[in-house]
Formats: structure tokens, sequence, C-alpha cells
């Protein structure tokens, strides 16, 4: 399903009225936010993956190549676009990625460069090998029990597919290039 602006607008601005109190506070520290938020992936749907697919081609994948790679992602306009909006809408955002723990350091980097918002960002754990689809909606059921969740935008069908169908709103990231070898790896080696 495709979310219009429009709509969007209308989903933020209800998910703002009916605020519930417990989000978590942003990186770890500081005041705890309770305005609904909005969750954010990042390969394909912020930063532009592309250049790093050929790391993930073939029987034997370079994912250490692959993570190493990702700071020179270039940024995704229309996804920075959507972040910016959301947040000016008065919606709190939060980044959900299938990346490692151990690239949190070079995430929250990238994150700045492109002068995106702070929020939580969650990763997996380095040693977690599940489908994204299913670590994604495990935080997403999590985060639910503690604040609303205004929308998941993200660029993996399967993760969107079973995020909606777990009632939650998704906005597919159908600006991104095309990562056939991403979202097999995802399914296959859940190491993203």
């Amino acid at each position: 399903m495709v979310v219009s602006m429009a709509e969007l607008t209308d989903v933020i601005n209800a998910a703002n009225a009916r605020g519930i109190p417990g989000g978590l506070p942003p990186y770890g520290g500081g005041v705890r936010d309770t305005r609904p938020l909005a969750l954010f992936d990042l390969d394909n749907t912020l930063s532009d993956a592309g250049h790093r697919q050929h790391f993930l081609r073939g029987a034997r994948k370079d994912w250490p190549g692959f993570f190493a790679a990702a700071v020179e992602d270039p940024p995704l306009a229309d996804g920075l676009a959507l972040v910016r909006r959301t947040e000016a809408e008065g919606t709190a955002i939060g980044y959900l990625t299938g990346r490692p723990e151990r690239c949190r350091a070079d995430t929250v980097r990238w994150l700045a460069a492109q002068g995106l918002p702070e929020g939580p960002l969650w990763l997996r754990g380095d040693a977690d090998r599940r489908p994204a689809r299913v670590t994604k909606l495990e935080r997403l059921r999590a985060l639910a029990r503690t604040r609303p969740v205004a929308f998941l935008a993200d660029d993996d069908e399967l993760v969107c597919r079973d995020a909606e169908a777990a009632g939650f709103r998704v906005v597919r990231a159908v600006w991104g290039r095309e990562a056939t070898e991403l979202h097999e790896a995802q399914e296959k080696d859940g190491r993203t």
C-alpha cells in the first residue's frame, strides 16, 4: 500500500492527538519522549546501499565489507525529506535497522552527517541471524507497548507485509533502488 503525504499527515496528527506516556530516550539518555514514534529503516530507505550489493553476491558473502562500506552510502532525498517533514509535524523520529550493533558508531555518524534528527536507534544484536521481518516486527510490538507507533518506513516488502498484518501503518520506501541481493540475504542469512 502506498500512502499519500496527505494520508500520512492525517495519521501523524491522529497519533499525536492520542499520545501515550512512556517513550524511549534518544540514544539511551535524556527525558522520555511521549510523542508517537515514526520509525525509519536505513539501507535503501534513507541511504542508497546499491554500491554495496556486490558484497552480497555469490555463495560467500562479504558481510564485513558490506557493513564497512555503509559509511559511503549516498542519502536518498525522498527518505530524508520524509524524516524531516514527519519531525516538523511533531512526530518523534526513531531508526530501526537490520544492521548489527557493531555498526552503531558508523551509523550514528552517517545520520548526523545527513543532518537528520537525533532519535532512538535500534540495531540487531551482533549474533542475531533471524530475518529482518522477524526482528523488526518484534521491536515494533515491544515499542507499541510503551508508546504509539505512527508508522514504519521500510523498503523490504516482507517486513512491510508482516508489519501491516500485525496492524502497523507502513510507508513503503519505493524511492530506493531495487536491492535483490540485500533482501535475499535478509531472509537467508539474517544479517541485515
